[in-house]
């Protein structure tokens, strides 16, 4: 962690630093946003993570709008597929009839529901599926997006991140934490009475 509140995280083969922002009273995160790093940082990062995801024969890719959109598309290339599916936050005309989940993330400050489009459901149903996003943290969105795969009919057999942060998820996620596959993690930090964080790569109590 370097003096300007920044941490460097290691994504597979690339190194970039991360701004810290508090999300709670006594708890700030690494915030990766995905498309703020470029476009070659994602297709050398979603190449990297195909590699990982290859030898489960994925059928599909699904992640979540609207930062898990451009790893999808990257995953999805290098995987030598052709289409992906994409869980919305946020409702559209055309998702008014959706499958649905709810959700909620360290990230936002309501719920929520993931969504998707009923007339899409043929490419997730009886397909092994692969969910891909920028960062498990909680654990809270990534359980609702399996729980939404499953609820339309698809497996997932992978999950796939740039990061894990913390280790809250692999309580939230129980047995489906062992398909979890990521380019590398990060922790969490708690504020000291100092001033100082302090990296807790545990299982800290968010509210």
């Amino acid at each position: 962690m370097t003096a300007d509140r920044t941490y460097r995280a290691t994504v597979g083969s690339q190194l970039i630093d991360l701004p810290l922002v508090q999300v709670a009273p006594e708890v700030s995160i690494a915030l990766l946003i995905c498309v703020d790093h470029g476009v070659h940082f994602a297709e050398r990062a979603g190449g990297e993570l195909a590699a990982q995801l290859a030898p489960f024969d994925i059928e599909i890719v699904a992640s979540v709008a609207t930062m898990g959109i451009p790893l999808a598309i990257e995953v999805t290339r290098s995987l030598g597929l052709d289409d992906y599916a994409i869980l919305h936050k946020t409702p559209k005309i055309h998702l008014a009839d959706a499958i649905d989940e709810p959700v909620r993330s360290i990230t936002t400050d309501r719920d929520q529901r993931l969504l998707f489009d009923r007339a899409r459901r043929q490419v997730i149903e009886g397909r092994r599926v692969a969910i891909v996003d920028d960062v498990i943290s909680t654990g809270g969105s990534s359980r609702a997006a399996l729980k939404l795969i499953r609820k339309i009919g698809g497996e997932p057999v992978a999950f796939g991140a740039l990061l894990t942060e913390g280790g809250l998820w692999r309580t939230a996620l129980g047995e489906d934490a062992a398909i979890v596959h990521a380019l590398g993690a990060i922790p969490l930090f708690r504020h000291q009475s100092d001033g100082t964080l302090l990296e807790d790569w545990g299982q800290p109590q968010v509210a």
